[in-house]
């Protein structure tokens, strides 16, 4: 979860055969066989119904392909994640967020959060965030999975966050800033009020300076899927 891309360009080729899955097939395969190279690539095919989004979540996977390629599914070993107790608010942020009088919302424009995250990378390098990954997650939105918190500068959107929650895990999708420190407005608010949203952790999914800055931590796989088995009981 990082600024509109996981973690900058996805990786262009794979040298090593990958299950394939029919769209009629609503599993995976176990997380254990994903590959080392390119890191936790596991298989390819499906769809992003609601019901195989929610099934890949569950099971620590989640998807990541270009526009025009097939999806691809992955589950890196380790994983990023965040402890909202963990959230470094620093001096100088906190008094950013203060300065500019920011406003966080939830759940009020999830559908132009997930645009703002795909268009400006797009301005810049190309996005894996294509028009079948706005509707999918808009669908996982409408059925109350699918989450936002927004960030507004004088009644405009500027910035936030989306991702997919199941049970008390936040499996953070992307940030999108328009203005300094807004999509770090919209963490740090959700780490703040972690308890009254009931969740207790947040799948960052792969390393990123930027929010190991912010206290996420790197975890193996393994302990991810015990964790996020206990969370979503």
């Amino acid at each position: 979860m990082h600024g509109g891309t996981r973690c900058g360009t996805l990786p262009r080729r794979v040298r090593t055969l990958i299950p394939w899955i029919p769209p009629q097939l609503l599993d995976f395969p176990d997380v254990s066989e994903a590959l080392d190279d390119p890191n936790g690539l596991l298989c390819a095919g499906g769809d992003l119904s609601p019901e195989r989004l929610k099934l890949a979540y569950s099971r620590g996977i989640f998807p990541w392909f270009s526009e025009g390629e097939p999806i691809l599914w992955w589950s890196p070993d380790p994983r990023l994640v965040l402890e909202p107790a963990a959230f470094k608010l620093r001096r100088s942020l906190k008094q950013s967020i203060k300065k500019q009088g920011f406003e966080i919302r939830t759940n009020q424009r999830f559908r132009d959060i997930m645009c703002l995250c795909s268009s400006t990378r797009q301005d810049r390098e190309g996005t894996w965030i294509s028009k079948e990954m706005i509707d999918a997650y808009v669908a996982l939105h409408e059925e109350g999975v699918a989450v936002s918190f927004e960030t507004y500068l004088n009644g405009n959107l500027v910035g936030g966050l989306y991702g997919v929650r199941i049970g008390r895990v936040l499996f953070g999708e992307s940030m999108v800033s328009l203005v300094p420190d807004a999509s770090k407005a919209a963490l740090a608010s959700l780490c703040q009020e972690a308890d009254r949203h009931q969740i207790e952790l947040i799948d960052c999914q792969v390393p990123t300076s930027h929010l190991q800055s912010l206290g996420a931590s790197l975890i193996t796989r393994e302990t991810f899927i015990e964790r996020i088995g206990e969370l979503m009981l």
